[in-house]
């Protein structure tokens, strides 16, 4: 049996504790070799009111005992006042001594720090906390563009939905891969993402630019990223020097030419996998990479998975 405690507070966001319990739940219906336990606890134990209004019965955190699997804390507006909570804070970093993992959804991330478990450690959480979650916590390594992140026996997550891809990750960790694609099968989850995947796509994710110059680069890479992107021929395109275009790029943009470039390669190696069987030599080079070594690396680097992986889970 693998006891699994997710600790939640008023206002906590609903779905940061009912979509990895569904999770665990139709693991354990599917035949999970070593079923989850599913407890659910609080500061004070009793009816705990989501930010939504719906109530989840809790129980004390101070009375949760005996061996515990993972400790899960949950997001949400309530976070706050949850991490200037000592009991809680101080039941959370009790339960993580004896546990084997210590997860976190979306901003529970806040809580695990207050409890001291995050030191120099590298983590997520919703993209919209990531600075506040900086400047209170220095020490941490936040990357705040991944849907969660495994750094030894703690792993983090991003926003809200993130939370099903965790809680995925962690059936495939204990039970491997098929069960955890049969679980998303039966839960009707399109696809269960890798962690190193970005929380938006990559043109989401870049500012809106305000120099006419760098949406004319941005609006050529993304039209045919397979095309020569060099930082010299899209300067010409722009009509600037290539050190120029670099300085004010980075500075519209807060990344690099090469590292967009990069990104929005990859992004289109994706949809190519998802969508067909088209070889993956010929992807790379659709795409613009220069050989499939290269094209691995950038993939892996960019989505924590090989492109061959990344293809098998839209089998």
């Amino acid at each position: 049996m693998r006891r699994v405690v997710l600790v939640t507070f008023p206002d906590t966001t609903l779905l940061d504790v009912v979509g990895p319990s569904e999770v665990f739940h139709s693991a354990n219906q599917l035949g999970a070799a070593e079923p989850y336990e599913l407890v659910v606890a609080s500061a004070g134990g009793g009816p705990v009111r989501a930010s939504s209004g719906l109530v989840i019965d809790t129980v004390a955190i101070s009375a949760v005992d005996g061996p515990v699997d993972t400790v899960m804390t949950t997001g949400g507006v309530g976070v706050r006042a949850a991490a200037d909570d000592p009991a809680l804070v101080a039941g959370v970093a009790r339960l993580a001594g004896r546990a084997q993992r210590v997860t976190s959804v979306c901003t529970g991330t806040f809580l695990l720090a207050a409890a001291g478990l995050l030191e120099g450690r590298r983590v997520t959480t919703h993209w919209g906390r990531a600075g506040s979650l900086a400047r209170q916590f220095p020490t941490l390594d936040i990357d705040p563009d991944r849907i969660f992140i495994r750094d030894g026996s703690v792993w983090t997550s991003a926003g809200v939905t993130a939370g099903i891809d965790l809680a995925l990750a962690l059936v495939e960790d204990d039970h491997g891969p098929e069960l955890a694609r049969q679980v998303a099968r039966w839960l009707v989850v399109f696809v269960q993402r890798p962690g190193g995947q970005g929380q938006f796509s990559s043109h989401v994710a870049v500012p809106a630019p305000r120099r006419p110059e760098v949406r004319v680069v941005l609006d050529t890479i993304a039209a045919d990223p397979g095309a020569d992107l060099s930082v010299a021929t899209l300067a010409r395109g722009a009509g600037l020097s290539e050190r120029h275009l670099a300085r004010m790029f980075r500075a519209e943009t807060g990344t690099t030419v090469g590292e967009h470039v990069e990104a929005v390669r990859v992004e289109a190696a994706r949809r190519l996998l998802e969508d067909g069987d088209t070889a993956i030599g010929a992807v790379a080079r659709r795409c613009g990479f220069g050989t499939v070594e290269t094209f691995h690396r950038a993939f892996k680097r960019r989505t924590g998975i090989t492109p061959g992986e990344h293809r098998a889970r839209f089998a």
